[in-house]
C-alpha cells in the first residue's frame, strides 16, 4: 500500500494537498514496518560498526562540515555513541526469533567498535580529552551500555572494560556548560555505576537538581535558565533524565521523588511529539541541530520502548506516525553519499543547515528515533494493525481526543 493509498483509507489526502504527501512506499503491515526500520537501522549501523571493528574509521569516515569549521578530532566518537545509543536495545533483545542471528552479528561488531575505540594503541583509538565535545558523546556511550547492559556491558572481556571505565573518567576534566550539559556529566557517572566503577554522586545529584529548577511547565524544560523552541527537549534532556533515574534513583530518596515527577512531565512531552508529527510525517523544522532527522523524536521513541506512552496514545499509532517521520527523513533522496554515509541535512543533502557544531559523526543521533526494535515483534507496538495518528485523525474530520496541558 502505498503512503497516499494509506491517507485516503484514512480521509486524509482530500483535505491535506497531493503534493506534500510522501510519494514513497509505507508498509502495510506490522511485519514490513518492523523490517523496514531494522533495514533503516541495518544502514546506520554498518559503516560506523564494520569500520571502527576493522580499525578503519578514521581512515574511511567522511567528514563533511560547516566551512570554516574542524570537527575531524570530535566526529569519529559522535558516530559511535550516537549510534549505540540508538542500536542498543535491539541487540539487547539477545538471539532468539527471526531476527537472532542478525542481532547477535551486530552486537559482536558493536563489542568489538567500542573495543578498538577505546584501545589506546588502537589506530581507531577515539579523543575522549581534547576540546569539550568528548563529553557529549562519551554520555551517549554511557547511554548506549545503559541500554544493553547483556549485549554490551557484560560482554567486554577485561581488558576492554578497564579501558572503556577509563575513557569516561577521563571526560571528568571537561567542564559542561551550565545548560543540557550538565546531563552528559551525570550520564557518564551513571555509566560508570553501571559498569562497577567509582562513580561521583555529586555530578548526577548536581545535573538532577538543576534541571528542577530550570523546568518551565507543562512538560517543558528550559535548556539552562532560558526557554528554547528546539528539539533538546527530545535529544538530550528527558530521555537523560529518565536513564539516569532508571539507573540511580534507588541511592537517593530525593532522587526518587524527582523520578516521579519527570515521569510525569516525559509522558506529557511525549504526547507533544506525537502530535507535532503531521499527516504526511513532516514535523516542524524549528531550532537548531534538526539534521539529526528523526531522532528528533528519541523522546516519543523512548516513551514507547518502556511502555510509558501517554494512556490516550495506542502504540501502534506512534508506530505508524514514526514510520512516516523515518520516511521523510531517512528516505530522502541525498541523506546518504555513495558508501552509505550520512550527509547533512533534514530531508535529504542540505549541507547549510548544519552548525559550526555539526559534522558526519552528530548526524548519527538520528539512530535514537528507532529505539522502539527494542521491543519484540510480539509487543502491541508492532503486532496490533496500523493506526492513524493525532494530525491525521484531525485533519481527516475523525474525532480526536482533545488536548491537555500537565
Amino acid at each position: 500500500m502505498k503512503r497516499r493509498e494509506f491517507l485516503e483509507a484514512a480521509g486524509v489526502v482530500a483535505v491535506w494537498p497531493a503534493a506534500t504527501v510522501n510519494p514513497s512506499q509505507r508498509p502495510s503491515r506490522p511485519t514490513d514496518d518492523r523490517e523496514t526500520w531494522v533495514g533503516v537501522m541495518r544502514r546506520l549501523a554498518d559503516p560506523v560498526l564494520t569500520n571502527l571493528a576493522n580499525g578503519t574509521l578514521k581512515a574511511r569516515m567522511p567528514v563533511e562540515q560547516a566551512a570554516g569549521a574542524d570537527r575531524r578530532s570530535v566526529t569519529h566518537l559522535e558516530a559511535l555513541g550516537r549510534l549505540l545509543a540508538g542500536l542498543a536495545p535491539w541487540i539487547e533483545l539477545g538471539p532468539g526469533g527471526s531476527e537472532g542471528r542478525l542481532r547477535t552479528h551486530y552486537a559482536d561488531l558493536a563489542r568489538r567498535a567500542i573495543a578498538r575505540a577505546v584501545d589506546p594503541v588502537s589506530p581507531d583509538f577515539l579523543n575522549f580529552t581534547r576540546d569539550r565535545q568528548p563529553l557529549v558523546d562519551a554520555a551517549f556511550l554511557a547511554q548506549g551500555l545503559l541500554r544493553a547492559p547483556r549485549a554490551l556491558r557484560e560482554g567486554f572481556d577485561s581488558t576492554t572494560k578497564r579501558h572503556v571505565i577509563a575513557a569516561l573518567e577521563s571526560t571528568r576534566s571537561i567542564v559542561p556548560g551550565f545548560n543540557n550539559w550538565l546531563l552528559f556529566s551525570a550520564m557518564v557517572e551513571a555509566g560508570l555505576k553501571s559498569l562497577g566503577a567509582e562513580w561521583d554522586r555529586t555530578r548526577v545529584d548536581y545535573g538532577l537538581r538543576q534541571h528542577e529548577q530550570w523546568y518551565k511547565g507543562d512538560g517543558a524544560y528550559g535548556d539552562g535558565p532560558d526557554f528554547h523552541w528546539d528539539y533538546y527537549n527530545s535529544f538530550v534532556i528527558h530521555p537523560m533524565l529518565v536513564d539516569v533515574l532508571d539507573a540511580c534513583k534507588d541511592e537517593s530518596t530525593a532522587w526518587k521523588e524527582i523520578a516521579v515527577r519527570v515521569e510525569q512531565r516525559a509522558a506529557r512531552y511525549a504526547a507533544v511529539q506525537e502530535r507535532l508529527i503531521a499527516p504526511d510525517g513532516s514535523f516542524p523544522a524549528i531550532g537548531r541541530s534538526i539534521a539529526y532527522r528523526c531522532g528528533a523524536f528519541h523522546l516519543l521513541a523512548q516513551s514507547a520502548l518502556r511502555h510509558r506512552l501517554p494512556d490516550s496514545i495506542a502504540p501502534a499509532q506512534v508506530r505508524s506516525a514514526l514510520t512516516a517521520v523515518i520516511g521523510r527523513t531517512i528516505d530522502a533522496p541525498g541523506t546518504f553519499d555513495a558508501d552509505g554515509w550520512l550527509r547533512i541535512g533534514f530531508c535529504g543533502h542540505q549541507p547549510g543547515i548544519g552548525e559550526p557544531y555539526i559534522s558526519t559523526g552528530s548526524l548519527y543521533l538520528s539512530a535514537v528515533g528507532l529505539l522502539p526494535l527494542g521491543l519484540p515483534p510480539t509487543d502491541e507496538f508492532w503486532s496490533a494493525a496500523a493506526q492513524p495518528w493525532t494530525s491525521v485523525k484531525a485533519w481527516s474530520g475523525q474525532p480526536f481526543p482533545i488536548d491537555h496541558a500537565l
